[in-house]
């Protein structure tokens, strides 16, 4: 994933780590990856029902380092 977009939120609270993520896979191409650090323990709940909720793929996660790591793929236009 040579292509992957990352996006830095740890020290956010719940809701600030999805929204942030929504609002940058918005501004990406169909198809495109994000990585997402979060230091929240809620975002591992958060990013499940995120992408189940929107069409966007979980493609992984892991914890390392003292944060969560999410790997989501921005879905295809209808």
């Amino acid at each position: 994933m040579g292509d992957t977009t990352t996006l830095d939120v740890r020290g956010m609270t719940c809701p600030l780590p999805v929204l942030k993520a929504n609002k940058a896979l918005r501004a990406m191409a169909p198809g495109a990856t994000l990585a997402v650090l979060a230091t929240d323990p809620a975002a591992v709940k958060d990013f499940h029902a995120y992408a189940q909720e929107t069409g966007h793929e979980l493609l992984a996660w892991a914890e390392e380092d003292d944060a969560f790591r999410f790997i989501l793929r921005r879905r295809a236009e209808a």
